[in-house]
């Protein structure tokens, strides 16, 4: 599936329940177009990850995920090869009467290769949307090895030869920014930061999620959330906690996210504990009470 302008991928993505702004929805056009990797990043709860999925049912494409954390190495995202499924082929090869030799390389043929997100992209090529999340969590290492993956879509396995893509997969990086990431990926890459949703929109991305929310109270979790963002928490509360918070109190049928019930669920918008003391502390303003 291909699009043909910036206003029918935003139209597509609004259809699929992901409500774009026009920079973002441009970003994501150009990166498709251009074939280069898009990097998002932004607070957590604005959407980053959601682009990567909601990409891949629009394009009819596989999602494949490498979720990134501190002491991931190249074989945990690239491939590695099945040591106990190679053990019982190597005693079933002893156990038999053929000349264990002549099958010895068979032990490191396809059939024993563990594909990784990494190498499942690159097979799967154009059919595929990788998204890299939250590389900001792996260290300086492993980004330099996933730059040069993303150089020249191609992997090179000793024992089999050089595996390339035919078609580069569109990959979809995220960071939260807990640590600034090199020049050299961000140059590779188109970048994009997602800022909170404007009000509006923020309702509008509330009522379509969470339908059952009436606008009134959406409304009124919007106006809440905003507040809470403009004090100085540690996490301020993204898009995903605002329609969260406003489920919780649809629930209990509250009306608005002030008073009691407001209050009693206020773990669904921030979570954190200091940052739970610091509202505590601005009092009822900070909901609109």
């Amino acid at each position: 599936m291909r699009f043909g302008s910036v206003d029918e991928l935003e139209l597509a993505l609004r259809e699929a329940d992901y409500l774009p702004d026009r920079g973002l929805a441009t970003s994501i056009f150009l990166a498709l177009e251009m074939r280069r990797p898009l990097l998002l990043e932004g607070e957590a709860g604005v959407g980053k990850t959601e682009v990567a999925k909601t990409l891949a049912r629009l394009l009819g494409a596989e999602l494949i995920r490498l979720q990134c954390y501190e002491g991931i190495d190249a074989s945990q995202a690239l491939y590695e090869w099945d040591y106990a499924r190679q053990l019982l082929y190597a005693r079933a090869l002893q156990a038999g009467e053929g000349d264990v030799r002549a099958h010895a390389s068979e032990l490191y043929g396809p059939d024993f290769l563990v594909e990784r997100p990494l190498l499942k992209a690159i097979r799967a090529g154009s059919a595929a949307v990788l998204l890299i999340d939250e590389l900001d969590r792996a260290d300086d290492e492993f980004e330099a090895f996933l730059l040069e993956i993303l150089s020249d879509y191609t992997v090179t396995v000793p024992e089999i030869g050089t595996i390339a893509a035919a078609e580069p997969p569109a990959v979809v990086v995220t960071s939260n920014r807990t640590r600034e990431l090199h020049d050299a990926l961000k140059r590779r890459c188109l970048y994009h930061w997602i800022e909170f949703p404007e009000r509006e929109r923020e309702v509008e991305i509330i009522r379509l999620r969470a339908p059952e929310v009436p606008q009134q109270l959406a409304r009124s979790v919007a106006e809440a959330v905003a507040r809470l963002r403009s004090l100085d928490l540690v996490k301020p509360p993204g898009a995903a906690e605002a329609i969260d918070w406003a489920r919780a109190l649809a629930l209990l049928g509250a009306d608005e996210a002030t008073g009691a019930d407001a209050v009693q669920t206020l773990g669904w918008a921030v979570k954190n504990r200091d940052d739970l003391r610091t509202v505590e502390a601005a009092g009822a303003e900070a909901l609109g009470g």
